[in-house]
């Protein structure tokens, strides 16, 4: 091979993109079929936030890892974005039209599962997107992950009313006036203006921190990476950061609520037990609406027919960029590290009422503060993974 040769780009993969292209179709057609035609479009939007997670490779779990351990924080503040362009137009959608946002309660058992899932998510090597665009892109450990995340998920629906039985330590109850949890929605207390002044506030401080440390720590800040090519990739972080934003606020014109992931996980978990013979209808979780998707076809459920074309949207990605390549061979910590972390970040997930995006996002573009009880108790975790990690040498 000559160097001119081997300087050359690399041709797309015509098996994996058209196979994923068509695979994304067929979920069109019986998505459409099953439960209609909005459920068609969520089919489409997850295969959207598919293509645009794997070229922009935007994740949480390495832009947390980079701002605690090395004190570089462009991922960080490119989230931020993420958030602010979602919310400038879902708080008056919220606020003005049907579509409803997630404001849940802040409870002892809502703060562990996060905590937990932020531990978690540095071992699987991923958040709950995270995991599935990185499938999409034809990683085999992170089949691993997805599996376990699955496993890890239904066992947190088995123990989830006994996680919300704990109240919080008396002294917290007595100044705060509240028991086993506490809610406030922040559109409904200072309408959407007010509310999206008040996030850009909060964030903003939080990335005007981060700028500081990063000079402080390096000097410079690190300069984002340059869009390539939208259709081969790579993005920048702040085309991702549109095109993600663009995802969350189809999801909640198009769904009706914000976009979610690890829900489905829970109900795929759910469903293979059943066909095992556990009677899952029996645990306090899957009853009412729960119990209906449970009996229902998987493809009447938008978050399922959202991640299945979340995990098309980056194979057709990762083929158009020349790099979808399964690696069969794998070692055994990084075989125990998929299966930990996968546990942990399922089991954590169904505490914390999800992941990244279906708690952390899903609750700040809903004006909700879990979300950042959340954000805090995931770094937190994420933090001391990064730690442990370290001192494991792995």
């Amino acid at each position: 091979m000559t160097v001119e040769t081997a300087n050359l780009p690399k041709q797309p993969q015509s098996l994996p993109v058209l196979g994923a292209a068509l695979a994304l179709c067929i979920l069109v057609i019986i998505a459409g079929k099953v439960a209609g035609q909005t459920q068609a479009m969520a089919v489409l939007i997850g295969g959207l936030a598919g293509f645009s997670l794997y070229h922009a490779s935007f994740g949480f779990t390495a832009a947390w890892r980079r701002m605690f351990a090395e004190g570089r924080g462009v991922g960080l503040r490119y989230q931020f974005l993420l958030i602010v362009f979602t919310c400038a137009v879902s708080f008056p959608l919220i606020a003005y039209t049907d579509a409803r946002g997630f404001i849940l309660p802040v409870s002892m058992g809502m703060l562990f599962g996060s905590f937990m899932f932020g531990f978690g998510m540095q071992f699987g090597g991923g958040c709950g997107s995270g995991t599935l665009f990185v499938v999409g892109g034809g990683s085999t450990r992170m089949c691993i992950t997805l599996l376990f995340f699955v496993i890890g998920s239904l066992l947190g629906t088995m123990h989830l009313n006994w996680w919300n039985s704990i109240a919080f330590p008396q002294a917290v109850q007595d100044t705060f006036g509240i028991g086993n949890k506490f809610s406030y929605g922040m559109i409904n207390n200072l309408g959407p203006f007010g509310a999206f002044f008040a996030l850009i506030c909060l964030l903003g401080v939080i990335g005007l921190w981060s700028v500081w440390y990063e000079k402080r720590k390096h000097g410079d800040l690190e300069p984002p990476r340059k869009t390539e090519s939208f259709i081969k990739g790579p993005w920048s972080p702040l085309a991702g950061a549109i095109a993600l934003a663009i995802v969350g606020i189809l999801t909640l014109v198009v769904v009706g609520r914000p976009w979610g992931v690890t829900w489905a996980f829970a109900l795929w978990g759910a469903k293979g037990a059943n066909a095992l013979g556990i009677d899952v209808l029996s645990w306090p979780f899957w009853t009412g609406w729960k119990a209906n998707a449970l009996e229902n076809s998987v493809f009447k459920d938008k978050t399922s027919v959202m991640n299945f074309g979340i995990i098309a949207g980056a194979m057709v990605a990762a083929g158009l960029a020349a790099k979808w390549k399964p690696l069969f061979s794998l070692s055994r910590v990084e075989v125990s590290t998929a299966i930990f972390g996968g546990l942990l970040m399922g089991y954590g997930a169904r505490l914390a009422y999800g992941c990244n995006i279906g708690a952390y996002l899903g609750g700040l573009v809903s004006g909700s503060v879990h979300g950042w009880a959340w954000a805090v108790m995931a770094f937190i975790g994420s933090s001391l993974a990064v730690m442990v990690k370290r001192r494991m040498n792995i």
